[in-house]
C-alpha cells in the first residue's frame, strides 16, 4: 500500500519523512540502515504518522508538501 510516513527519534529530536509502496519493508530497511544513512544515527525511531495514498503520484506530492511547505506555499501564491 502506498503511504507517506513520519518517523520520530527522541535521541535526535528529529523527524524523518518518507514515501513507500511497501511500508513493512521500508521500516525494516530503516531498522537495518547502513551507517551512512540518516536513520542509522538513532535506534529509537517510532512511527509518528502514516498517511495512506491512492497512488505513487499522490504519495510523492504529499511527501513534498510536508517536507517543503514554504516552497509549496510560495509556488501556490504565484498562481
Amino acid at each position: 500500500m502506498n503511504c507517506v510516513y513520519i518517523l520520530h527519534s527522541i535521541k535526535l529530536n528529529r523527524f524523518y519523512i518518507g514515501y513507500t509502496s511497501d511500508f513493512d519493508a521500508r521500516i525494516e530497511f530503516h531498522k537495518n540502515a547502513e551507517s551512512h544513512k540518516f536513520t542509522a544515527n538513532a535506534e529509537d525511531w517510532v512511527l509518528f504518522l502514516k498517511i495512506p495514498c491512492e497512488n505513487r503520484t499522490q504519495g510523492l506530492n504529499i511527501e513534498n508538501l510536508i517536507k517543503y511547505p514554504r516552497h509549496n506555499y510560495q509556488t501556490q501564491r504565484k498562481i
